[in-house]
């Protein structure tokens, strides 16, 4: 995009809660979450007279991962949502990047609680630190974005080849691997859109760079990065009548 159009975009990394904060004080133009903004969100950009551009432009979906020496592979969420609970049962601990994530937010609403049990949940500040302490603990499950394994910084590629990205099953029988084919046809039970939202409250940057992200060259990126995007990518196709040589 920036290559494209002569711009900048700055980065900021933060945890659900922060970039929504940071959206509402007009720190931020746009944030990217895996939600639509909830009511009372909605409340405190309509008292400024704003109202927020929502954009979907991919799905994720959070996974479970385990260190390769436990050779396990499978996972009921519903022994997860269980142990959220405060219930114990075959599951040795659970490890989010941050208290105040999106993941967190989401595997507390499936379980209908407001606060996370204190025995057994490990939190850092990055998803980074996640892969690391999942890759050299034994039977400890973390919880990340699909992205941070599908298409890891160069860094961390050591790490991701020594843990077990697990299939989750939720309703039914059926245990489902997080591939791209099965994000995209919903069946895996974790999936979840990705939404843009914009207040900038005119035609600048932040809309421009969400017209980009889900547009074609935008959804190709996605799709190549090991997401889904919302709209697949057209594919042209050249047909011949006869076959050239080259060679010649």
């Amino acid at each position: 995009f920036e290559n494209t159009y002569n711009a900048k975009i700055t980065l900021v990394p933060q945890s659900e809660k922060e970039s929504v904060i940071a959206l509402a004080n007009e720190k931020a133009d746009i944030i990217i979450l895996s939600r639509k903004l909830n009511s009372e969100e909605e409340k405190v950009f309509k008292s400024k007279n704003i109202v927020p551009r929502t954009t979907a432009f991919a799905t994720d979906a959070i996974a479970f991962i385990k260190s390769k020496t436990s050779n396990d592979t499978l996972i009921a969420l519903n022994d997860v949502i269980d142990f959220i609970k405060g219930k114990q049962n075959g599951i040795k601990g659970l490890v989010f990047d941050n208290p105040n994530s999106s993941t967190v937010r989401y595997l507390s609403e499936l379980a209908k609680v407001n606060s996370l049990p204190e025995n057994g949940i490990f939190s850092f500040k990055t998803n980074d630190e996640v892969l690391k302490y999942v890759s050299n603990n034994d039977g400890m499950i973390g919880v990340v974005g699909i992205n941070w394994i599908a298409q890891p910084k160069p860094e961390m590629q050591k790490y991701v080849d020594k843990i077990n990205v697990l299939s989750v099953k939720g309703v039914g029988n059926e245990y489902v691997y997080p591939s791209q084919d099965n994000i995209t046809m919903k069946k895996y039970p974790l999936a979840r859109d990705l939404y843009s939202i914009n207040c900038q409250g005119y035609e600048g940057l932040g809309i421009g760079f969400t017209s980009f992200i889900a547009g074609e060259i935008g959804q190709r990126i996605i799709l190549k990065s090991g997401l889904a995007p919302i709209r697949i990518p057209g594919r042209k196709i050249v047909t011949r009548n006869q076959i050239e040589n080259d060679s010649k």
